[in-house]
């Protein structure tokens, strides 16, 4: 595959979709070719993921999220790949590390759910101070149960540290950026100046 693979994790709140979409606009106007995608993906499986949130916990949601990973890698992500693009994915591996394991399963058994999924060539890791990311979500309001779970950000905030340190001990190249007090671009462009070095090295 002549493509790259990008991911951006990080805590409900921190700007992780802001963000994302600014990589993409920012690398577009320098002409490289991306796609953009998410997780859970806008597939049935992945909807229902998405909108299930209350209603599925535990294993069924891990299963959920693993099934429409799997399903989204081999429709959507491989082919892009093959097309050359850069696909940015808003979420993936690391945010089920940290989201399942806080529902309650295992990190090992949510591992296991996904080690077969294809691994990003670079998976990003945003976090911020929690009072931080507590004032925005206190201003935009929560989108799902995890966002609303007292304590719940201290938490998310914590484990996507760790998640950090098991990917990279498993191999996976992790750039981690604190989102504290830069804007959503700066971030944004600080992502870019990860993804440059192994892009540009890859279509020299």
């Amino acid at each position: 595959m002549s493509g790259m693979f990008v991911t951006i994790d990080g805590p409900g709140g921190v700007g992780k979709s802001t963000v994302a979409a600014a990589v993409v606009e920012l690398l577009r106007a320098e002409g490289v070719p991306v796609h953009a995608t998410r997780e859970p993906s806008d597939s049935e499986i992945g909807r229902i993921a998405r909108d299930g949130t209350d209603r599925y916990r535990g294993m069924s949601m891990a299963c959920l999220i693993a099934a429409d990973r799997y399903q989204h890698v081999e429709h959507e992500v491989r082919p892009a790949l093959a097309r050359g693009a850069l696909v940015v994915c808003d979420r993936y591996v690391a945010s089920s590390l940290v989201l399942q394991s806080l529902d309650g399963v295992s990190r090992d058994q949510v591992w296991e759910l996904n080690r077969h999924a294809d691994r990003p060539d670079l998976a990003v890791i945003l976090n911020a101070r929690a009072d931080e990311i507590t004032r925005r979500l206190a201003q935009r309001g929560p989108h799902s149960r995890y966002e609303r779970e007292p304590g719940g950000t201290a938490a998310e905030c914590a484990a996507y540290l760790e998640a950090a340190r098991f990917l990279m001990a498993a191999g996976v190249p992790v750039v981690q950026l604190d989102a504290s007090t830069a804007c959503a671009q700066n971030v944004a462009r600080s992502v870019i100046a990860a993804i440059k070095e192994p892009w540009t090295r890859c279509h020299a």
